[in-house]
């Protein structure tokens, strides 16, 4: 089971130096994984939105780097660790760009980009960004299979639904194939891994929901006639409640473990830690104790 770490993005104050100096010592401690979240802008709570905000969605004044422009960054800085996007909100981009951006990023990192992908829930970013919010699940469907197209570097001729292309090509494509993972909390987010991805982000996973959405992903792929065993299961750790995070987390992981998760991330956001030494501390002590558990 890998071992990553999530960036507490809204507890660093968008500052790029802690971005750096984060992702040097997750590499150097040992993890084998950097997840960064995805939100292009922040809206303003406490007014009427149809469709309405979700009550815990991040506001205005929560900092967010772009995942791809950052990891061409920490490309440049880093040489093992894996840079996992958790999640990237897909439909509210042009597919082209995104395959252009992300093959980029695999080429800097010499192949250590995992993308991670899903529909968001923010209808105020779809918006912003031109894009409509109520096909977002149909696009995300045609995206995938056109995301890998384009990345074989062969000239494409497409026509969908929402994208197309005439005759032209990416170059250069990306030194290797770049895993699609997928994101969400539905059926319809889990009948998608099944069939289209190569790995899934569980939200929340020391809760009981994530240990059945894998064994239901399980289920699905099976159905799809794929193989679990070739399947990638990411548990994004967050905590239920402050306070004693860190041994919470490390008592789990051998459950985890022991459920099929393949990757895990772990995180020092939501702790009460104010200042980018308190989040270096605390990664170190949670890298050292979950050696210890895993053995």
């Amino acid at each position: 089971m890998r071992l990553g770490v999530t960036f507490p993005q809204n507890e660093l104050a968008g500052d790029p130096e802690a971005l750096r100096q984060f992702a040097v010592a997750a590499e150097q401690l040992g993890y084998d994984h950097l997840l960064l979240y995805d939100h292009v802008v922040g809206a303003v709570h406490g007014v009427d939105r149809q469709p309405p905000l979700p009550e815990r969605s991040y506001d205005e004044k929560d900092p967010f780097h772009d995942p791809l422009v950052a990891f061409g960054y920490l490309a440049a800085v880093t040489r093992r660790i894996e840079l996992v996007t958790g999640i990237l909100v897909l439909p509210q981009r042009q597919t082209v760009l995104v395959a252009r951006q992300a093959a980029d990023v695999a080429l800097f990192s010499d192949g250590r980009l995992r993308l991670g992908v899903g529909i968001g829930y923010n209808a105020v970013e779809y918006h912003a960004l031109g894009r409509d919010w109520t096909t977002r699940g149909r696009r995300l469907d045609e995206q995938i299979p056109y995301l890998r197209r384009l990345w074989s570097g062969e000239p494409q001729q497409f026509s969908g639904r929402f994208d197309q292309i005439d005759r032209a090509a990416l170059c250069p494509p990306p030194n290797g194939p770049i895993p699609i993972w997928l994101g969400g909390s539905s059926e319809a987010a889990f009948r998608r891994a099944a069939r289209l991805a190569d790995g899934f982000i569980f939200g929340y996973g020391l809760r009981e929901e994530a240990t059945l959405a894998w064994q239901r992903v399980q289920e699905l792929l099976r159905a799809e006639g794929r193989a679990p065993e070739d399947f990638r299961a990411l548990f994004n750790l967050l905590p239920n409640e402050p306070g004693s995070w860190l041994g919470q987390t490390v008592a789990a992981l051998p459950r985890l473990r022991d459920a099929g998760a393949t990757d895990v991330a772990v995180t020092s956001a939501r702790n009460g830690l104010t200042t980018l030494d308190q989040h270096l501390d605390f990664i170190a002590e949670m890298k050292q104790r979950a050696d210890a558990v895993l053995g």
